[in-house]
């Protein structure tokens, strides 16, 4: 489909999710196919803490519990910003960071382009 939003990878999020299990890995796949096509992923929810804009795709298979944050705001592409495993109930410091410095280093990347 012409009209679907390109995936851009930020950082070392896609060899993070080819690090996933299989099962984990389709679903992830799939949920991001339905962001490149403008519907809303089934579990996810908004991640502000990070930056404007940044959602987290929330995935619970047999094999345990797996997170994808992107952002979807901007026209010219969807940036996922981390894939992690979830190993607390809260997201950890050290993902958040992660994910925070991969959205300013995208926020600069824009701004540099214009």
């Amino acid at each position: 489909m012409d009209d679907e939003k390109q995936i851009r990878w930020v950082g070392s999020a896609y060899d993070d999710l080819l690090a996933f299990p299989k099962d984990a890995r389709r679903e992830a796949g799939f949920q991001l196919g339905k962001v490149q096509a403008d519907l809303e992923p089934t579990d996810w929810k908004p991640f502000e803490a990070v930056g404007a804009g940044t959602r987290e795709i929330r995935i619970r298979g047999a094999s345990g519990v797996y997170r994808v944050m992107y952002v979807a705001k901007f026209e010219e592409a969807i940036y996922v910003l981390h894939c992690f495993q979830k190993k607390t109930q809260a997201t950890s410091k050290q993902d958040r960071a992660i994910a925070e410095a991969r959205y300013r280093a995208v926020a600069r990347a824009r701004k540099e382009m214009r």
